[in-house]
């Protein structure tokens, strides 16, 4: 099922309208799991990072032992040809993706050959500015880089971040902060975390769990900039519980402030919305 409406897809060099079939039965990808994704966004007449999201999809690509075949600027080119075919104010979800299809040394490693290779683009609008979430725990924790491939955006990995979210939708929350393997803080199921306390900026040192994400990146920039101190570090549930403010930072959105953490409330601060103005300050300078 997509996530949004008014699919086209770009597969075997051309652009299809709707939501193509492009994996068989066969294919490694299909019963192996070696596919790999990225997802960009189309917004506001913007398209910010994209080339950042192409090139990143490539070295995910690579991590999964597949030898991506796309040149960052085709596959931006590509993109472009696609967003062309939607009104300019259409917002878009942007995600090009590689699958294995032939097998290996005994099939569980990806054959050599050049995977399969899609792009997806689906109509899905921004969060409204004011949308917020309440997030919990959960018992489920972020893999470590000898037990998966956290170096990848890889679809393997998403069955996880699954359970997260059921099991913190199951108590009547939207989503849910969570731990490393040493229990320390490392994103949300979704998106990366962002802590205020007394006007400064706190986010989780990359330690290989968890994909430190390119907007993530962006936001630590712009705050930079703008004079906010942002400290990357080791952080802890407890650091979380006593912020001022939370946000979450995903492509998807951007910025989503968090309102509620099991029993503590917050409210969207003044960080939280510069960060946002920010980014599209930013975004809408890049062009």
């Amino acid at each position: 099922m997509a996530t949004g409406t008014n699919i086209r897809t770009w597969f075997e060099g051309r652009w299809h309208d709707g939501d193509a079939m492009i994996m068989r039965a066969a294919d490694h990808g299909a019963w192996l799991g070696s596919s790999v994704f990225d997802g960009a966004r189309y917004a506001r007449g913007l398209c910010p990072d994209l080339e950042a999201h192409c090139a990143r999809v490539n070295r995910s690509a690579e991590a999964l032992m597949l030898t991506p075949h796309i040149p960052t600027a085709r596959m931006v080119e590509i993109v472009r040809e696609g967003l062309a075919l939607y009104p300019p104010d259409t917002p878009l979800y942007i995600r090009p993706m590689y699958w294995g299809i032939a097998c290996g040394m005994s099939a569980i490693v990806p054959g050599e050959g050049e995977p399969g290779f899609a792009v997806c683009l689906e109509e899905l609008p921004m969060a409204p500015e004011d949308a917020s979430v309440a997030v919990t725990t959960t018992r489920f924790r972020r893999p470590v880089l000898e037990s998966a491939v956290v170096n990848a955006k890889a679809g393997c990995l998403y069955p996880n971040n699954a359970r997260m979210l059921a099991e913190a939708r199951s108590r009547g929350f939207q989503n849910a902060l969570v731990t490393d393997a040493m229990g320390n803080l490392a994103e949300s199921a979704t998106a990366n975390v962002f802590l205020v306390k007394d006007g400064e900026v706190f986010t989780p040192i990359p330690n290989g769990t968890f994909l430190a994400g390119i907007t993530r990146a962006r936001h630590i920039s712009n705050l930079k900039a703008d004079g906010i101190a942002v400290h990357e570090t080791v952080l802890t549930m407890d650091d979380a519980r006593d912020a001022d403010e939370i946000f979450l930072s995903g492509n998807m959105n951007k910025v989503t402030p968090v309102t509620r953490f099991d029993d503590r409330h917050y409210q969207v601060g003044p960080v939280t919305k510069r960060a946002r103005a920010l980014y599209w300050d930013w975004a809408a300078g890049a062009g």
